[in-house]
């Protein structure tokens, strides 16, 4: 069995900016950190400098999580450095090309299952393999960063993006009963129309104009759905597994 005498580890996959950001901040508090990042290394540096005031320990680890090998690395680094893992937020993620079945490419395609849903599967057996009672773990906890578009399809803007999301709401009903009596729970954050870089990838102005058709009348922070994460991770919600909190103002 692990030891207990250290803080909670948090890994975040894709954490160098935006909701990946947002989570590590609300966590510092809590959890030393393994901050995964692929191509913004000065992003990651900055949030890791900003943490270092909150007595959380952080590990900068660069790593494509399309990429098996630099995966199984990462988390091999996250072990030898804290000693185990309790928590992975599946964070990382793409948005591909922006627009209806016609700008779809299976080269683009390829590259979108490869992060959104390939990543996420190899970074959870990774996990698995660490925090299952069966491996001499402590169990833990799974969280997967999805999208309400899984469920309304992304139609005319991102419907192969829609795709890669519903795949990852299918892994984590079949995951939390697969791991539940390893000790790990499964459960994903479906967030809506969220204020982040992700809709620089759309026509400007896109938050703009579909915020008066939420029905709380406005976008979401990244904040807001770090919130719900740090809830799934908590001993408060150690009875959860195989659930969505949808974080969409209603949508």
């Amino acid at each position: 069995m692990q030891t207990r005498d250290r803080r909670p580890v948090m890994l975040i996959t894709g954490a160098s900016r935006g909701i990946g950001a947002a989570i590590a901040r609300a966590a510092s508090d809590v959890y030393d950190l393994a901050i995964n990042f692929n191509t913004n290394a000065e992003a990651a540096q900055a949030l890791a400098g900003e943490l270092e005031g909150t007595g959380c320990s952080a590990l900068l680890h660069r790593a494509d999580v399309s990429d098996e090998c630099s995966v199984v690395d990462m988390f091999a680094a996250v072990r030898e450095r804290f000693g185990g893992l309790d928590v992975l937020v599946n964070n990382a993620g793409i948005a591909g090309s922006y627009g209806g079945i016609d700008t779809v490419t299976a080269t683009m395609l390829a590259h979108l299952w490869a992060v959104n849903v390939t990543g996420a599967f190899v970074c959870s057996r990774e996990a698995a393999r660490i925090m299952s009672t069966s491996r001499g773990g402590n169990g833990g906890s799974i969280i997967t960063i999805s999208s309400k578009a899984a469920v309304l399809g992304g139609s005319g803007e991102w419907v192969h993006y829609a795709a890669s999301k519903g795949a990852l709401d299918t892994m984590t009903v079949g995951l939390s009963k697969e791991l539940a009596a390893e000790g790990i729970r499964v459960n994903a954050v479906r967030p809506g129309l969220i204020e982040s870089d992700f809709h620089l990838h759309a026509p400007p102005g896109r938050v703009e104009r579909m915020a008066p058709s939420i029905p709380v009348l406005r976008s979401g922070s990244p904040a807001e759905v770090a919130a719900a994460v740090i809830w799934l991770a908590s001993p408060a919600a150690s009875y959860v597994t195989g659930a969505f909190i949808d974080v969409t103002g209603g949508r």
